[in-house]
């Protein structure tokens, strides 16, 4: 993450405002740019698109002091084109909306996965119709997998920035050698997190359930602001991979930090 700006696609709905809404927050510590993206499917939409947007930003009443927000229109696909502009643009962050925990919720899973994997920035689901406005608690679900921790750069730099406690859990391991392998991460996220002065807790969780479901559990009991993880499927068809999908859909309303392993230029642990 280089350029101090935000892309938020925004498809005219209440989903794009609350994308938006919490953009605006995350935005406000480090006076990071915004820029509010639509894709139309023909150059005869942009104009009409254009104008609905920029009215999105009027009616905001930003003063000078205040973040920047642009308009960008562009003729595209949403599934190959929003993830290309970002990394175009060299974005902090992908932030998108999603509705409630009913309905359309669970095909928004697919959708986003897909976006998901075509992405090399970061990026945030933010749930519809529910407010957020402290990030004092941050859950990181790690795994005996090297590729989980690469979420501990980007859940560690927004701590830095909002003073959270980042709380890391993971499932107990019953096989010796992949304990082991465990103890060997949580040795390299503890060392990452001191070095950079953030408060951070590691739990060994032993509940016997799907883990999507402790890292929802433990949000709720802990008070938690966000859930930040690292997808890394081996599936060939990644938009099916249950974990990362069943996290941007869960039921407690978290907004969902989420990177692609596989698309990072560069190792962050």
């Amino acid at each position: 993450m280089s350029a101090n700006m935000f892309i938020i696609p925004h498809d005219f709905t209440s989903v794009g405002d609350a994308a938006l809404k919490y953009g605006i927050f995350l935005s406000k510590p480090r006076k990071t740019s915004i820029t509010l993206l639509h894709i139309v499917n023909s150059e005869s939409n942009k104009p009409s698109a254009l104008t609905k947007l920029n009215k999105i930003i009027s009616d905001l009443n930003l003063g000078p002091d205040d973040i920047s927000i642009e308009s960008k229109v562009v003729v595209g696909s949403i599934f190959e084109d929003i993830a290309k502009i970002a990394e175009e643009e060299e974005a902090r962050l992908i932030i998108m909306g999603t509705h409630g925990a009913k309905g359309m919720q669970k095909l928004f899973g697919s959708y986003a996965m897909k976006v998901i994997s075509n992405s090399s920035v970061p990026f945030l689901v933010v749930q519809d119709g529910v407010e957020r406005n402290s990030l004092d608690n941050i859950v990181v679900p790690i795994s005996t997998s090297k590729e989980s921790l690469q979420i501990i750069h980007f859940a560690g730099e927004i701590a830095r920035t909002f003073d959270s406690k980042i709380h890391v859990i993971a499932e107990h391991q019953s096989d010796q050698r992949l304990s082991q392998q465990l103890k060997v991460r949580i040795s390299l996220v503890s060392n990452q997190f001191e070095e950079k002065g953030i408060d951070c807790e590691i739990h060994i969780l032993k509940e016997r359930k799907a883990f999507h479901n402790v890292v929802v559990e433990y949000a709720k009991k802990n008070h938690c602001d966000m859930i930040a993880v690292s997808h890394h499927s081996a599936s060939l068809f990644s938009q099916f991979e249950k974990y990362t999908q069943n996290l941007i859909t869960n039921e407690g309303n978290f907004p969902c930090l989420i990177v692609n392993a596989k698309l990072l230029s560069k190792l962050y642990y």
